[in-house]
Parts: C-alpha cells; sequence; structure tokens
C-alpha cells in the first residue's frame, strides 16, 4: 500500500476513531478535564468580553499568576512570557523568531526518535536537520553531541523532557551540560516541557532551575501548555518564556500570526489554578492513571518479545517489535485492520526507527487493557 503524505500521527488516528476502534495513536488524553475547571467554564461562558480577542501576548491575570510560579527559579516578569495558542504554536514562533536572527548556513538539531515537528519545522524553514542517537541507557553523549554541533554548525537544538515519543527524562546534570554547552558553542535551546507534569516517580529537574541562568539565560526559550496538565489538547493555550529582548521581538511576531490564543479557555484557566492549587490534586491522580497503563502495557508487549525501554514519564510508550517484524508501517496497518488498534509507526519520528512502534498511554486502564488484548490476539493469529 502506497503510505500516505503527511503525519502518520494524524493518519492513524483518524482511522482509529472509527467505531471499534481503540486508538493509542495520537497523544490525546483519554481523561475528563478537571470537574472544577468544566465548571468555570460554563460559569463565565456568557461574559460577553470573553468571547473577544484577548491582549495579544496574553490574559494579564494568568501572566501575572505564570510569572509568580517560575519566579521560585528566577526573577522573571510578565514581559518574560507570552501566551500562544498551544506549544505547538509556541515552538514554531521561537524556531520562526531564531531564524531571523541566525546567519545561515546552519543546521537543527535534535535527540533520536524526535517529535515529528521538529524536523517538519527545519524542513519548512529550509533548513538541514540533525538526528543524534541517545546512548543505549538513554543518557547523552555529550563528546558526540559537541562535535556533531560543531562540524554540522548546528544553532539550534530541541529538547523535551520528558520527551516524545521516547519518554526520556534528561537529568539535571544533563540540562546544566547542555546550558553550559549552548554558550560556549553560540546556539539557542527550544526546551519543550509540555509533559512536564506528568511523570512516574520523581519531578523532571526545570531547566529555569539552572543556575546560574542569568549569565545564559538568552540561550534558553521554554516552550509549556495546559494541555496534557489539563487534559485540554483541544483549548490550545501554551506559553513561552525567554529573556525580555528576545521577548519582545517574539510578541511582535506573534501579533501577526497567532495574534492572541482563545480569551475565554485563558480566563478559565487562570480562575481554576488560582482556586485549586494549580492543579496539584488533578495532576496526581492524571500522573498515576498513566503511570499504571504503562507498567501495563509494558509487561503485555515485553512478554510478547517486543523491546520497551523503561522510562519515568511522559504520554508514550516506544516499543521495539518482535524479531518476527521488520516494517512498523506494515505493523501498524494490519494491527488496525485485523485487531482495531490504531498505534503510530516508528518511521514517523525517526528515520532509522523502522522496526518501533508507539503506543498512547494517557487512557483509561480498561482501554489501555483491551487495547493489550487485541494486539495479543493480532500475535498469536499472526504467528
Amino acid at each position: 500500500m502506497k503510505k500516505p503524505i503527511g503525519s502518520l500521527i494524524s493518519y492513524f488516528s483518524r482511522m482509529a476513531s472509527q467505531e471499534g476502534s481503540i486508538n493509542l495513536a495520537q497523544g490525546k488524553p483519554g481523561f475528563l478535564p478537571p470537574g472544577e475547571l468544566l465548571e468555570l467554564l460554563k460559569a463565565l461562558s456568557d461574559h460577553s468580553p470573553y468571547h473577544q480577542y484577548a491582549p495579544g501576548h496574553g490574559n494579564l491575570e494568568l501572566l501575572s499568576l505564570l510569572a509568580r510560579k517560575y519566579s521560585e527559579f528566577f526573577p522573571f516578569s510578565t514581559d518574560n512570557l507570552v501566551v500562544v495558542q498551544g506549544a505547538t504554536e509556541g515552538i514554531f514562533l521561537t524556531a520562526f523568531y531564531l531564524n531571523t536572527l541566525l546567519e545561515r548556513p546552519y543546521s537543527v538539531l535534535s535527540f533520536n526518535p524526535v517529535y515529528e515537528s521538529y524536523p517538519k519545522l527545519a524542513t519548512f524553514l529550509n533548513l538541514p536537520f540533525e538526528y543524534l542517537d541517545f546512548e543505549p541507557d538513554l543518557s547523552v553523549n555529550f563528546e558526540r553531541l559537541e562535535r556533531t554541533i560543531i562540524e554540522r554548525r548546528v544553532k539550534i537544538v530541541f529538547i523535551a523532557s520528558p520527551g516524545n515519543p521516547l519518554g526520556k527524562i534528561w537529568t539535571a546534570d544533563e540540562i546544566r551540560n547542555i546550558i553550559l554547552l549552548s554558550k560556549k558553542l553560540d546556539f539557542h535551546i527550544i526546551f519543550d516541557t509540555v509533559y512536564q507534569d506528568i511523570y512516574f516517580d520523581e519531578p523532571p529537574f526545570n531547566p529555569l532551575a539552572f543556575q546560574p541562568l542569568s549569565s545564559h539565560y538568552d540561550r534558553l526559550f521554554y516552550v509549556n501548555s495546559f494541555s496534557k496538565m489539563l487534559s485540554i489538547t483541544g483549548w490550545r493555550i501554551g506559553y513561552v518564556i525567554a529573556e525580555k529582548n528576545h521577548m519582545k521581538k517574539i510578541r511582535t511576531i506573534h501579533d501577526y500570526t497567532g495574534l492572541s490564543a482563545p480569551t475565554l479557555f485563558q480566563a478559565v484557566i487562570h480562575q481554576y489554578l488560582v482556586q485549586n492549587r494549580h492543579g496539584q490534586d488533578y495532576l496526581k491522580t492524571i500522573r498515576e492513571k498513566c503511570r499504571q497503563s504503562y507498567a501495563y502495557l509494558r509487561q503485555v508487549l515485553l512478554e510478547a518479545n517486543f523491546t520497551v525501554p523503561e522510562i519515568q514519564g511522559g504520554y508514550f510508550l516506544w516499543a521495539g517489535l518482535p524479531r518476527k517484524f521488520e516494517d512498523g508501517f506494515a505493523f501498524a496497518q494490519d494491527l488496525f485492520h485485523r485487531a482495531r488498534v490504531g498505534v503510530v509507526p516508528g518511521e514517523n519520528f525517526s528515520p532509522t526507527s523502522t522496526s518501533y512502534i508507539r503506543l498512547n498511554i494517557a487512557a483509561e486502564l480498561n482501554i489501555i487493557r483491551e487495547g493489550a488484548q487485541r494486539i495479543k490476539k493480532f500475535l498469536d493469529e499472526t504467528c
């Protein structure tokens, strides 16, 4: 079968949306948002100003709340922030801005396997993209990283922690080392933290906690959103944090691209966070659900001779296929048509991961169990 053009996440997710299918393809949560959040949405929805444009850089109360939150790491102000239409816009906005500053030729780098938006952004900006492998224990080989950055003239590095699709959480030492390296080798870091709150044990080290950040702050761009934190991927509310001079220019570009994120949703999120301890009780529940789903699905796949790296957070399970299978796309197609389970082929995230698949674990355990049993049955019938 001819492979589709475009995102394989979208392709398999659309197919899996059919009746009777289990969608483990797209990274959208299978959980309801917090009840208190939905009540606030109802209560504020009849306020007419909330249906018009918000300030371009964001709801002022939400910006102030975020500035206070991150001031525990560094003396931030609202001038360091812009609210955007989801982390995806924040990542593109930052990369687009950096591209106006940097002298060509240069290249972009991230760590293999990578979230699909990173190489696509490089393609849209007509820039070479470099994939750098982790070590077998998922650590970072900084000697190889430094050599690649110099040889390939890398000026933008994407990092996600926890990652997508792999779920790698960067250690505090790794984050400190790469921030120091950014100053030494003159490159910028776009740090994608949308899964920062989805961890199974210890919280990930926040790059904004690096000391002394003041002398390296102009190299770091921090992107986050409320999509995964509150199970509201359709609301499209994210934000970017950057040094003030960078942020002035990023906000100007945003005025002509995204303009403003949805006013009502920004107001609802602000009030919810104020009234509910920044959603900590809800997050605790979601983290436990993801942890249980990951542990269950990983064990089932290991018993079925998949190779599954052990990770500590995020929405996904990254799995190498049993030896009998070599083509992740063909496996995903057959699995959908014969077992009605949607997964994503590894080639969507890495040209060298054609025998891998990615599965979404952000679902209720009964859905994960049903999906796992269908996969087992499919394998039994195939073998």
